[in-house]
């Protein structure tokens, strides 16, 4: 009797779910932000970072960080299901409801926030808190669709992380961390509107008025290329107050000269492609940066 053939298991239903729940926390630009935290809680302190600041700090944030990435996910559902970047997204494509997307993001931001206020301090929670709202609400339900300036004025609640890392470990606002803030906050402008020249057709077709939309493409590659030489006048600033050495004040100037000539490229020498080309750089930019502050802080000092 011949035995009947056994097909191998589809991927079950469950781990099917558990993907579209971790894609709503936008895990690649969390770990990111976990960078800029941690690196915020090292040049905090001159010794080592207490295990318990570190470990519950990154991981509160980092749920804190996730529940507002998917407010956004709940929040943009529409848009999304319109636009070739995100169409297929979870909530879009139905994977998941939007009562589930809502209970998710509203849980694991109930329970990082919990595990900051608890097991790290209350400041570092309300912080996080109200970066948490900032983007989930003040950005995403408003000024992304209010204003051409959204980016700009919305950017202050991504800039926060490396704060966040300072109080979880220090309990107090220092000038120092504020800069760290600064420099994300005059970062985030090209980075993103780089990648809003490149989706320039889709943002108009959801009536979102990103800069290239409003005010068109070549004004944008101006305040590019302007922004980045204000991101480079902005790198140097923990040099001038002392707070790092050479090895970054070399490695940055590298980073902000390469990032102002891709600006130039795309203002005056621009081809297919190059925007998302430095929408990409500028990831790496940043993640060098910090990189790069961490080193200084533990090969100089």
């Amino acid at each position: 009797m011949t035995k009947p053939i056994v097909m191998p298991q589809p991927i079950t239903t469950i781990n099917l779910q558990w993907r579209a729940y971790f894609e709503m926390t936008k895990p690649k630009v969390v770990a990111l932000m976990l960078l800029t935290v941690l690196v915020g809680m090292c040049l905090a302190i001159p010794n080592t970072v207490p295990w318990q600041p570190l470990v519950f700090g990154l991981a509160g944030i980092g749920l804190m960080s996730g529940s507002a990435a998917a407010f956004n996910h709940l929040i943009d559902r529409r848009i999304d299901g319109l636009m070739a970047r995100t169409y297929h997204r979870p909530l879009p494509k139905g994977k998941i409801s939007a009562f589930k997307a809502g209970g998710f993001a509203t849980a694991i931001g109930a329970i990082g926030f919990a595990m900051l206020y608890l097991l790290v301090n209350p400041l570092t929670a309300w912080l996080t808190f109200a970066s948490l709202i900032g983007y989930a609400v003040v950005y995403t339900a408003y000024l992304k669709r209010a204003t051409p300036q959204n980016i700009v004025i919305g950017g202050l609640a991504g800039a926060m992380p490396p704060l966040l890392g300072w109080t979880a470990v220090t309990n107090e606002l220092h000038g120092h961390a504020l800069l760290l803030v600064i420099i994300i906050f005059t970062w985030t402008p090209p980075h993103f509107w780089a990648l809003a020249i490149h989706r320039k057709k889709e943002y108009a077709k959801v009536n979102v008025p990103m800069l290239p939309v409003t005010h068109g493409t070549q004004f944008t590659k101006t305040c590019i290329l302007l922004y980045t030489v204000l991101l480079a006048i902005a790198c140097l600033l923990p040099v001038l107050v002392g707070m790092c050495g050479p090895i970054y004040l070399v490695g940055s100037t590298i980073l902000s000269c390469g990032f102002i000539y891709k600006a130039w490229q795309l203002k005056y020498r621009d081809y297919q492609g190059l925007a998302m080309k430095v929408f990409t750089f500028s990831i790496y930019h940043l993640m060098a940066l910090f990189i790069l502050l961490l080193v200084d802080h533990y090969l100089w000092r």
